[in-house]
């Protein structure tokens, strides 16, 4: 279960360290707003997975959904002038540490289960 996205991350990152692709600074917001979208939705599937709730429908249509609201923020911000996108940023931002500490409060639960079962 877990070899495709581990294989998928190697390639990712390989081909990351391994290409000198240099991103124009005008796009730096949108590219800023696509790698937390990827991460909370990530650690949002994650959390479903712990939980047992984890539906590949939701989240393939969460990721992009999310994704192409935040870009839309993003661009719409620019053409009146304002940082819209700091919007998604705050809110990604705080939907990645609710996940976090969503995960983290299941394992160390997981944890003292496991301890108090062992007694």
């Amino acid at each position: 279960m877990w070899l495709l996205p581990v294989l998928f991350l190697i390639i990712g990152l390989s081909l990351g360290l391994l290409t000198n692709i240099q991103i124009p600074n005008e796009y730096s917001d949108y590219l800023s707003i696509a790698v937390l979208a990827a991460f909370d939705t990530l650690l949002g599937g994650i959390r479903a997975q712990i939980e047992r709730t984890f539906n590949e429908t939701v989240f393939l249509t969460g990721f992009f959904f999310n994704v192409s609201l935040a870009a839309l923020l993003a661009f719409l911000g620019v053409q009146l002038g304002i940082d819209l996108y700091l919007a998604a940023v705050f809110a990604f931002g705080v939907r990645l540490f609710q996940n976090l500490a969503s995960i983290r409060r299941h394992l160390i639960d997981q944890k003292l289960l496991t301890k108090t079962n062992k007694k």
